[in-house]
């Protein structure tokens, strides 16, 4: 049975301010939160139906009804279990030699933001740096879509354009004038940059791309979403 006070902080981490004051954010699924138990993920705390078993024995879990799991969740349809996890502590350095480092100007979708993550983890990218107004990683939307990558990968915020000319490396950018990224040579480290779904990437970020390309344009829709986008580009520029 989960209390009334419990069931108020739960849905309040939907809350970017929430979550940012206490630490602490949502994971749902039994895929997602089986997987966070079987990297050993800080848990706070595990609500689950009984039909849901637990990978660890040793796991403290609420059992809840279906109706409190409801009530709790952020999805349309929930699936069996809910964890509060809590933010890591520690982060790594940006480090940019040797590696493609993707930077996110404005991503505001946050379907968008987790397949990039996940994009990421998939071609072995370890860290996303971010613009401070992109969407939070913790948003339960994010986390949903990056499928357990936001484990792997690290996303840092920052203030582009002070941040932008620190980068001694290639920078790559998607623009709808630039190089066919098919015929692009693959570099052995850069940077490259996705802009928001509906602005692309900002003027004064535009000044720092060295290497703009695009994805060629064959069939008669006008743009595509910023997570194909990036999952294409990302693609030929690991090959």
């Amino acid at each position: 049975m989960v209390t009334k006070s419990e069931l108020k902080y739960i849905q309040s981490l939907s809350d970017k301010k929430v979550r940012l004051e206490s630490g602490c954010f949502i994971a749902e699924g039994v895929k997602l939160v089986g997987e966070m138990i079987a990297a050993g993920y800080p848990l706070k705390a595990v609500y689950a139906l009984d039909s849901w078993v637990s990978p660890d024995a040793t796991l403290e879990v609420t059992r809840i009804e279906a109706f409190e799991l409801e009530k709790m969740s952020l999805l349309q349809t929930p699936n069996q279990v809910l964890a509060v996890a809590m933010m890591p502590q520690n982060t790594n350095p940006i480090e940019l030699a040797g590696q493609l480092t993707i930077v996110l100007d404005g991503i505001q979708d946050p379907g968008n933001l987790g397949t990039i993550i996940r994009t990421a983890d998939w071609f072995g990218i370890p860290q996303i740096v971010a613009s401070e107004d992109t969407v939070d990683v913790y948003n339960p939307k994010v986390i949903g879509a990056s499928m357990g990558s936001f484990m792997r990968v690290q996303v840092h915020y920052k203030n582009l354009a002070a941040w932008m000319p620190t980068v001694k490396l290639p920078v790559y950018g998607a623009l709808l004038e630039g190089e066919n990224i098919f015929t692009t040579k693959a570099p052995n480290g850069g940077v490259l940059v996705i802009g928001s779904e509906g602005k692309g990437i900002r003027e004064n970020i535009i000044d720092f791309v060295t290497h703009p390309v695009t994805i060629p344009k064959t069939g008669g829709a006008e743009s595509l979403n910023a997570g194909i986008a990036a999952g294409i580009i990302i693609a030929q520029l690991t090959r």
